[in-house]
């Protein structure tokens, strides 16, 4: 069983939404040291505040991942044994700036491989998308499910997923893929390329009507992030992971319309008013993943979504002033 007590652990894109969850989670580990390496592109300093509080040395550099040789500068200057990876260019961004993110995300991939490979580094931990399989073929969707990217965004995790893969059978290298589902918490994004729930909050507190791209069937399954940021570490402890791409998945689906209504009914405001507009490019139909090989290997299971993590995640919001 391997153990992150005493590592030197970096979470690139850790003052981010998931990747400050799970920054959160390795206080709990006793890690030797924990850097945080972001963009500060979404990230947000306050994200890091409970983190910071509990693990006095924390150190947050920012720095653009893409850049191997500052960043490998940055792991020799840390000591840096273990690289948590969830620095990105997110999905909506994809849609106006297109080759711009796959670059990015690639390049970012690249880099840590290369640290891998070349032993500035222990262990790579990478955060693929379940937006990486496209529309599902069937379901639940489990990890032998056809990778068929249909966003540039989706593309390029697809793609860093294989490049990571090739590394691993090329040089060796000690790597397990996490393949998170649509998470939702406190802390998500509620401003540039906001995630359906903030938004929908945010409208609602504004008194302007919902927008919902599409006829709103198409479904997804939603992860609490909390939930990700467990699978994560406990994937860490589990030699049989390495080498595998593991689901972060609830098994269970919903469809916008119905987190729409539901949002609407714990604020309190059922009757407001909702309209469709025309779809998402490219928007994937329906999620819902398989969440076996994560329990077979862990024993965990990500929690389905509930209206008490959605109440948690709407309070939050509230209490921060994003709506």
């Amino acid at each position: 069983m391997h153990s992150l007590k005493g590592k030197r652990v970096l979470v690139a894109g850790g003052a981010g939404f998931i990747g400050s969850h799970l920054v959160d989670r390795l206080v709990d580990e006793e890690p030797a040291g924990l850097v945080v390496v972001d963009s500060f592109f979404l990230g947000c300093d306050e994200n890091l505040v409970d983190a910071r509080l509990r693990f006095e040395s924390l150190r947050v550099y920012r720095l653009d991942a893409r850049d191997l040789a500052a960043m490998r500068q940055l792991v020799q200057s840390e000591r840096i044994d273990v690289v948590f990876n969830l620095a990105v260019v997110p999905l909506p961004t994809s849609l106006d700036y297109p080759a711009w993110t796959i670059r990015t995300n690639i390049d970012i991939a690249v880099t840590f491989c290369e640290l891998a490979r070349c032993c500035d580094i222990q262990t790579l931990v990478h955060f693929s998308s379940s937006e990486a399989y496209g529309s599902a073929q069937y379901v639940p969707m489990d990890e032998k499910h056809p990778v068929i990217p249909t966003t540039p965004y989706a593309a390029s995790k697809a793609a860093c997923d294989q490049i990571v893969h090739s590394y691993r059978e090329t040089f060796g290298i000690d790597t397990y893929i996490v393949r998170p589902f649509n998470n939702f918490g406190p802390r998500q994004n509620a401003r540039l390329f906001a995630g359906v729930i903030p938004t929908v909050a945010r409208r609602a507190a504004m008194g302007e009507p919902i927008e919902i791209f599409g006829d709103g069937e198409q479904t997804r399954d939603y992860v609490f992030v909390s939930d990700t940021a467990e699978a994560a570490v406990r994937l860490y402890h589990v030699e049989a992971s390495r080498g595998r791409i593991v689901n972060v998945a609830t098994g269970c689906e919903t469809s916008v319309n119905d987190l729409v209504a539901r949002i609407l009914r714990i604020l309190g405001k059922p009757n407001h008013p909702v309209r469709h507009a025309a779809s998402r490019p490219a928007d994937v139909r329906r999620h819902r993943g398989a969440p076996y090989l994560l329990k077979e290997l862990t024993g965990f299971e990500a929690a389905q979504l509930s209206d008490e993590r959605l109440q948690k995640t709407l309070d939050w919001h509230q209490r921060n002033g994003a709506i």
